[in-house]
C-alpha cells in the first residue's frame, strides 16, 4: 500500500472551487449566454444636504424622462419611484456588452415631521432630479440678537 501525504486544506479547497462553480452555473443561467442582457434592478445614487431653509434631495436619473418619474410624499416618507426601460432600437443579439442597468426602482427616506408637505418642488434637468422640501416655521433657525448691558 502506498503512503499519501495528507493535506488538511485540500478539501477546502476542492469545496471553494465547486462553490465557485455552482455560482458560475447560476449567473450564467440569468444571463443566457450572454453576458449582462438581462435587466437588472438598480438604484439612483442620491445627495441629500440641508440649508437653513430646506432640506434638498439631488438624484442622478440619466437616460430618464420627468414621466418616468413619481414622487410621493406620505407619512413623512419621501418616496421617489421610476423606470429606465431599454431601448428598443438595437438588437439583443447585437449588443457586445450591457454595463448599464435597467429597469424599475424606488426610493424612501424619512423626512423630520417639521416640513411643509405642500410646498414641496422638483426639477428635473440634464438627468438630475432636485427636490426641494421646504422646513416648517418652527424648524427654521432663528437668530437672537445679544445686547451688551
Amino acid at each position: 500500500m502506498a503512503v499519501v501525504r495528507w493535506d488538511p486544506f485540500q478539501d477546502l479547497i476542492t469545496l471553494q472551487d465547486r462553490m465557485n462553480q455552482i455560482f458560475e452555473q447560476t449567473l450564467a443561467r440569468s444571463r443566457g449566454d450572454r453576458e449582462g442582457v438581462v435587466a437588472s434592478a438598480w438604484s439612483p445614487p442620491v445627495d441629500i444636504y440641508e440649508t437653513a431653509e430646506s432640506l434638498v434631495l439631488r438624484a442622478e436619473l440619466p437616460g430618464l424622462s420627468k414621466e418616468n418619474i413619481d414622487i410621493q410624499v406620505r407619512d413623512n416618507r419621501l418616496t421617489l419611484k421610476g423606470e429606465r426601460r431599454h431601448e428598443k432600437e438595437v438588437k439583443q443579439e447585437n449588443y457586445l456588452r450591457v454595463e448599464r442597468a435597467y429597469g424599475t426602482f424606488q426610493r424612501a427616506f424619512a423626512l423630520p415631521t417639521d416640513i411643509q408637505p405642500d410646498k414641496i418642488r422638483a426639477t428635473f434637468k440634464d438627468g438630475v432630479m432636485e427636490v426641494n422640501i421646504p422646513k416648517a416655521e418652527a424648524a427654521k433657525p432663528k437668530h437672537i440678537k445679544v445686547e451688551v448691558k
